[in-house]
């Protein structure tokens, strides 16, 4: 038996290493066994060559590792399961690095992609367009006005309307236009102001009793140069006077035309006069307006009102595109300027056209009107007329329109042409 373990004979070269192995467990194995049994390895390959350990009196059986007990087999069980511990270390620290990578990443993501949204909420902010300015309906006029311009006062401007007179100034700015006839059938108007400013205005010319009828209701002031001896008592007893004859730096003569058709004046004077005076505001009732609403088929689009002559009588045309009515007097167009040097101007076409019939009769050179009272009126608009009637209670009160079963009138926005007329036979109209 003995011979049996004894060592090979080795070469000249060769060396055996005679150290016995610790492990009383592994005497009388083979190198390669125990490392296959201590590391779990796959049988080396050449292991024929390696010499077996060194032969004991008593062979003891080789246990699996697992029944190895003792110092040795703690060692050999730690040994063979730090392969296992160091996997399941390195898995969990690989996945605590993932999941701190993945939340590093994250972080960053956030950041990055959060701070370009903030750009661009700070650019759409940046990029709205500013509010549009706040508007209102002119009391006077209906037109849509800055808050500002709706609140300054109403002012009235007599502007007369002789032939040595045209083509006048202003008249194209007016919100209401009243005419009428001042004497020998030359007719005036009483033009009305409030959320237009024109620089030239005229010429300005005397006052009657009736335009202050006209202007009362609006709370308005008026401008003129002098007046019959009863409107001057009536203005000045309770009217806004802004006569020329007491405040001449609010007016100027012009050269290019002969006296007394050369007083004008301008509203950047009239505002200062306006605040000299007190008069900051005006109030009155608004009348009620609608929208424009052309119809398909005018019904009105030629319309005659025959006022007084020939160079004083009106005429009107429709005109679809604008909604508005063409205004010529005298049988020519009727022709406004903006300015002293302006040889072209432009056409007059009011919104809307009023006519009036109201009494009418002359004391001496005046004319006088009833207007307070009622009567029968036709409103012109968007190509079409319209039979109502007119009511005015006392000076103060407005004007009131409605149709023939008593339902108010509503008026498009824009300039109204107001005429009174003594009879209904002097106004005529057509498709």
């Amino acid at each position: 038996m003995q011979s049996d373990i004894a060592p090979p004979t080795m070469g000249p070269n060769k060396k055996l290493n005679r150290q016995t192995m610790r492990s009383e467990r592994l005497l009388g194995h083979s190198i390669n066994d125990a490392r296959r049994r201590l590391l779990g390895y796959k049988e080396i390959a050449g292991s024929d060559d390696l010499p077996s350990l060194e032969a004991s009196a008593t062979i003891h059986p080789i246990l699996p590792i697992g029944q190895n007990t003792g110092k040795v087999g703690r060692k050999l069980g730690f040994w063979q399961n730090w392969s296992k511990r160091r996997k399941l270390v390195t898995s969990i620290s690989s996945i605590i690095l993932l999941v701190g990578g993945v939340g590093i990443g994250y972080v960053t993501f956030i950041q990055k992609s959060s701070a370009p949204d903030i750009e661009k909420v700070a650019l759409k902010v940046q990029a709205e367009p500013p509010p549009k300015p706040k508007t209102v309906a002119s009391p006077l006029s209906g037109v849509q006005v800055t808050p500002e311009l709706a609140t300054r006062p109403v002012t009235g401007i007599m502007i007369e309307n002789s032939l040595d007179a045209r083509p006048q100034s202003g008249l194209q700015d007016a919100g209401v236009v009243f005419e009428a006839i001042a004497e020998g059938g030359i007719t005036r108007f009483m033009a009305l102001f409030q959320d237009t400013t024109p620089g030239y205005i005229g010429p300005v010319r005397s006052l009657r009793p009736y335009y202050i009828d006209f202007a009362a209701p609006f709370d308005a002031g008026i401008a003129h140069v002098g007046g019959s001896p009863e409107a001057l008592a009536q203005i000045r007893s309770g009217g806004k006077d802004l006569d020329q004859f007491f405040n001449a730096g609010s007016y100027w003569r012009v050269g290019s035309r002969r006296a007394p058709h050369n007083m004008y004046t301008s509203f950047e004077r009239l505002d200062a006069l306006n605040q000299k005076k007190g008069y900051i505001s005006s109030k009155f009732v608004s009348w009620p307006r609608k929208e424009d609403k052309a119809v398909t088929v005018p019904t009105a689009k030629s319309i005659d009102i025959a006022i007084s002559s020939v160079n004083y009588n009106s005429h009107y045309d429709y005109d679809a595109a604008t909604n508005s009515y063409l205004r010529s007097e005298g049988g020519r167009p009727h022709i406004a300027t903006n300015a002293e040097a302006d040889p072209a101007g432009q056409q007059l076409r009011p919104k809307v056209v009023l006519v009036l019939i109201m009494p009418y009769s002359t004391a001496g050179k005046y004319s006088v009107y009833g207007t307070n009272g009622s009567g029968v009126m036709y409103v012109f608009q968007d190509g079409t007329a319209t039979e109502g009637k007119w009511n005015k209670a006392d000076r103060a009160s407005q004007f009131t329109f409605t149709d023939l079963a008593g339902k108010p009138l509503a008026l498009n926005a824009g300039q109204t042409w107001i005429t009174p007329l003594a009879a209904a036979s002097k106004v005529s109209y057509k498709p």
